[in-house]
């Protein structure tokens, strides 16, 4: 048997010692490939046989240029004369490295000529070439430099997270507020301060955006060279201690102000290099992903507690109920984790955020509803939380709410948290119709009642049993600055009227009995006016009477990005014009009795789609459970391809066999990774410093 095995990122020659010895040397023609930014890394590795050394070639000058003025100037903006000679000294100096490029353009975007000549001469002649390693922190700690001290403070916080992190905007943020890095300025709350550094950082290079939605970040990576600077500067102002494999700190003599262990390191290497004394007036305390426990008695300052358990067991956290300053904690541990609370958690008068969400099932104290602070609150689903949640005024996220297990009288209390921004709710108990229908009106009343605070952006309904829950067909009035609606739980009758006056709305997922088409009064109608939606999914569980047409007049689906529709036919059609800003299309129908060649075969007029809407991926039968055996399920994909490639999509790619197809139709604006190569991941470089 031969492999090829990726070891990606290698700092030291040590390291590489080391695993080489675990390879069996049988001359079978297997490979090693090894990643790394050092040059002496890599020769290591290659035994100094350098012909076996890759170096990634650097972006050449006219790619550096393209790259450096659309992000100083503008895409497709050109360079004014006057900053023209700063440029190519600029651009020597980052030696083609997209990293180094893109932090130097961050910074002097929107600047005056004296920042450019200051930039030009801190960087000095000395890094023309080729960065080194070292060189390339200096590029990027010339950023950091030059950030205003607020955002120094609140990037330092990032190296509490491990290498390759994905680091969520809304923990952070919460972390930051209760760290006291972040006030209300000028009529905006805390909460929205936070957020604007986050996106500044964003702006400035300093973090790598991850995920976004309706063009909001809402998560970020740290890149690796920028995390080693960040962590050298927090080792130098004590800003920071961080304990991992790699990193074992010894002989601390100094005050420890925020301590995070990650990636392992074993209790017997760590306890020597931590006292009780130097512990004693932690702000943060964040574990990883790692075996070693420290215990909470002697963190009686400490701010934020941020804790993933990897393994099962029995965690005690009856301790926090004495940590009187705690103001955010984060448990995520498995599911097959005994969780235990304190009893009461009454005197943690500070706390803004408690989240339990992915933790499991757990039994929440009952004076959790007296916390006048609480801002933000996660359970896992399932829980009982206690009655009174009324009496949280100060809360603004609610996850996990179980509209099923809590009261009656808990759910009616919904309505009075004024400041509720995102309540997401679940549904996990078989009842009755009867029953069912009198929680669903007590729902009613309480979103009815929140409508009048105008606070409420997010609302999702997921129904986990198998009780059906009917939509409300009347909800006067509708949370108006609603921005996510998700009420996949449920069924509606007909497309709600309600919906309209969601003017803000962007994302909505809804499923209905039916849907009627009208010339004046269509049920499709009502959503072609939300003039905010990007994100569209509709399921329609009877087979409509004719198509539903996507109209193609100048003011309906302006925005719409992504249509997920599904329906047991393909009754669905496109006018000229519609969706003119369409990304991804995605379309679930029932095989049985699809036919080649039929009125429903596919969408009419799919020809209508954006200009380069050419690609089909993946094709997925899973949703009316209708299953197929291998022939027709065969015969079914090949029929879908030539269906589609007969109105020019031609890169299909079709996954499953049970049931129903799942056509997900993208703009083919990006290169297209055949299946085989997608599992592969990405591509690995030797001596690349870029992101």
């Amino acid at each position: 048997m031969r492999y090829l095995i990726i070891i990606d990122d290698l700092w030291d020659s040590l390291a590489w010692k080391v695993i080489r010895c675990a390879f069996p040397e049988n001359s079978r023609g297997s490979r090693v490939l090894t990643t790394t930014r050092i040059y002496s890394v890599a020769a290591t590795c290659c035994s100094n046989s350098k012909e076996y050394v890759y170096k990634m070639k650097s972006l050449d000058d006219q790619e550096s240029r393209r790259l450096f003025f659309s992000r100083v100037f503008g895409f497709g903006e050109p360079c004014p004369v006057i900053y023209a000679e700063f440029s190519t000294d600029i651009l020597k100096r980052c030696g083609g490295l997209p990293l180094a490029i893109i932090s130097i353009s961050s910074l002097l975007a929107g600047q005056s000529k004296p920042m450019w000549e200051y930039v030009r001469n801190s960087l000095g002649s000395m890094f023309e070439g080729n960065p080194t390693l070292e060189e390339m922190k200096q590029i990027l700690d010339l950023s950091y430099r030059n950030l205003p001290h607020h955002l120094k403070t609140c990037l330092l916080y990032l190296g509490m997270y491990p290498e390759d992190y994905e680091i969520m905007k809304n923990d952070l943020s919460r972390q930051w507020m209760a760290e006291g890095f972040v006030s209300s300025i000028n009529g905006l709350d805390a909460e929205d301060v936070a957020g604007s550094y986050f996106n500044e950082l964003i702006n400035r290079s300093m973090i790598q955006p991850v995920e976004d939605c309706n063009d909001e970040v809402l998560s970020c990576r740290v890149h690796d060279v920028m995390l080693d600077l960040i962590r050298s500067k927090s080792t130098e102002e004590n800003f920071i201690t961080v304990m991992d494999h790699q990193q074992i700190v010894t002989g601390m003599n100094k005050q420890i102000r925020r301590i995070s262990l990650c990636n392992g390191g074993e209790e017997r290497d760590v306890m020597p290099a931590i006292t009780s004394e130097s512990l004693s007036k932690a702000r943060s305390v964040a574990v990883f992903r790692t075996v070693f426990w420290p215990s909470l008695l002697g963190f009686k300052y400490v701010r934020v507690l941020h804790l993933e358990y990897p393994k099962s067991g029995r965690l005690d956290l009856t301790g926090i109920c004495g940590l009187f300053l705690l103001r955010y904690v984060k448990i995520a541990c498995d599911y097959n984790t005994s969780l235990q609370l304190p009893s009461q958690i009454g005197e943690l008068r500070q706390l803004e955020t408690f989240d339990l969400q992915w933790s499991p099932l757990v039994s929440i104290p009952p004076d959790i509803v007296g916390l006048p602070r609480l801002s933000h609150l996660a359970v896992p689903k399932c829980t009982l939380l206690p009655d009174g949640i009324g009496s949280l005024k100060s809360l603004r996220t609610l996850h996990g709410f179980d509209v099923s297990e809590n009261s009656i009288d808990n759910v009616k209390c919904l309505g009075e948290l004024n400041n509720m921004r995102d309540l997401d709710l679940y549904w996990s108990r078989t009842e009755t119709l009867e029953e069912a229908e009198n929680r669903m009106d007590a729902l009613r009343s309480s979103l009815e009642r929140l409508s009048h605070s105008s606070n409420l952006k997010s609302l999702v309904l997921q129904n986990l049993s198998s009780t059906p829950l009917v939509g409300w067909s009347t909800l006067s009035p509708p949370p108006r600055r609603l921005q996510k609606l998700d009420l996949f739980g449920c069924v509606f009758p007909r497309i709600p009227k309600w919906i309209s006056q969601l003017s803000d709305l962007y994302r909505l997922v809804l499923r209905v009995e039916k849907v009627v088409s009208s010339k004046d009064d269509g049920d499709v109608d009502i959503l072609a006016r939300l003039a905010s939606l990007i994100h569209l999914e509709l399921q329609i569980e009877k087979c409509p009477e004719e198509r539903v047409i996507i109209t193609g007049s100048g003011t309906a689906f302006q925005t719409l990005k992504h249509l997920k529709f599904s329906c047991p036919k393909l009754l669905l059609a496109f006018e000229a014009g519609a969706v003119p800003r369409l990304q991804r299309l995605e379309l679930r129908f029932s095989i049985k009795g699809w036919q080649q060649g039929s009125s429903a075969c596919l969408p009419a007029g799919i020809k209508h789609l954006p200009p380069g809407f050419t690609e089909v991926s993946p094709m997925q039968f899973d949703h009316f459970r209708e299953r197929l055996n291998g022939r027709d399920a065969a015969a079914a994909k090949s029929a879908l391809r030539n269906a589609f490639a007969c109105v020019g999509i031609t890169m299909v790619r079709i996954s499953g066999g049970d049931a129903v197809p799942k056509a997900t139709t993208t703009c083919s604006t990006n290169n297209i990774i055949p299946d085989e190569l997608a599992t592969l991941g990405a591509t690995t470089k030797i001596s690349d410093y870029s992101s």
